[in-house]
């Protein structure tokens, strides 16, 4: 699987930001979808993940309430929407994809996109 992450860019505290993944080559509905960043200086964390066969959702402690993932089946494409955003949202942020069911743990996934760069300022 070839992953396409998107929609990076500088917000002020406060502010919204989308980040969609595009999915190519071997794709597999059971697959589960992630978003991890990493800040820097610190270790890749968990951001949000969907289930691509149901759709169940999971989230970090961190965003919940205001990181809301999704996804579109035809487009192989998943989303990020981010709002109420921090400057510790800062971070260069991933998205990935496993073989298997979900997973917090980044070690887990299997294809990984580029990164795209969110900076949040204050």
């Amino acid at each position: 699987v070839q992953l396409q992450a998107s929609g990076g860019g500088l917000v002020q505290a406060g502010g919204s930001l989308g980040l969609s993944c595009t999915a190519s080559g071997r794709t597999v509905s059971s697959y589960a979808r992630g978003w991890f960043r990493q800040a820097p200086g610190k270790e890749r964390e968990f951001v949000a993940a969907i289930s691509w066969s149901d759709g169940r959702r999971y989230y970090a402690d961190s965003v919940k309430g205001r990181f809301t993932i999704s996804m579109d089946n035809v487009k192989n494409t998943v989303y990020l929407q981010m709002s109420s955003l921090k400057p510790e949202d800062t971070a260069v942020y991933y998205c990935a994809a496993r073989s298997r069911p979900y997973s917090g743990i980044p070690r887990d996934y299997d294809s990984w996109g580029q990164g795209t760069l969110v900076t949040v300022s204050s």
